[in-house]
C-alpha cells in the first residue's frame, strides 16, 4: 500500500513538473516552446533566403539577388548551432562566416555574372550545414550541372539551374538530399 501512494506521489509530480514544457540543453539553457518555434521561424527564413538567391538567379535579376543575399546574411548571423562536438561546431561556424562573407560579395555586386560566381562557392558550403539550418519535415536537395560541375541547393526535385538558365536551364541532377 505505501509502494502505490508513494507511486502515485510521484506521477503527480511528474505531471506537476510536465506542465512547464520545459527541457534543458548544454549550459542548462531553458529551450521553451516558444523559443523553440522562433528556432524553426529562423530556419525557415534563412532556407526562403537562400532559395530567394537562387531563384533570383534563374531569372537573372540582379537587384533582387543582392537583397536576398543581404537578408541570408543577416538570418544566417543569428543562428546558433545546437548539439554539436566541439569539431562540428568549429566546423559549422567556419563554414558560416565563409557563407556569409559569401553573401555579402553578392549583395555588394549587381554584375549578375560575379553573383553566380560567388553563388558557386556559397551552395558548396551551404550544403555542408543544411543539415543543421533546415526546418523540420523539410528535404533538401543538392543538385548539379554536370556538364560545369556547379552545384546548389532546392527544396524539390525540379532542375532550374541558376547558373546557366538561358541555354541551360534544366541541365542537373539531384546528386544527395537531406
Amino acid at each position: 500500500m505505501k509502494t502505490n501512494i508513494l507511486i502515485i506521489i510521484l506521477l503527480m509530480a511528474g505531471v506537476n513538473m510536465g506542465l512547464h514544457a520545459q527541457t534543458r540543453t548544454s549550459k542548462q539553457e531553458v529551450v521553451t516552446p516558444q523559443l523553440a518555434q522562433k528556432r524553426e521561424d529562423l530556419k525557415k527564413l534563412i532556407l526562403k533566403t537562400y532559395l530567394g538567391i537562387k531563384n533570383s538567379l534563374v531569372i537573372s535579376d540582379a537587384q533582387k539577388t543582392a537583397g536576398y543575399a543581404r537578408e541570408f546574411s543577416n538570418a544566417l548571423g543569428q543562428f546558433k548551432f545546437k548539439k554539436l562536438s566541439l569539431e562540428e561546431m568549429n566546423t559549422a561556424t567556419t563554414a558560416r562566416e565563409s557563407i556569409k562573407k559569401l553573401a555579402s560579395q553578392i549583395s555588394e555586386t549587381k554584375d549578375i555574372n560575379e553573383q553566380r560566381k560567388y553563388m558557386e562557392k556559397l551552395s558548396e558550403q551551404f550544403w555542408t550545414i543544411a543539415d543543421k539550418v533546415k526546418p523540420e519535415n523539410t528535404i533538401l536537395y543538392q543538385q548539379k550541372c554536370p556538364m560545369m560541375g556547379t552545384t546548389w541547393v532546392s527544396d524539390e526535385k525540379k532542375i532550374e539551374n541558376p547558373y546557366y538558365p538561358k541555354n541551360m536551364l534544366t541541365c542537373g541532377e539531384v546528386i544527395a538530399e537531406k
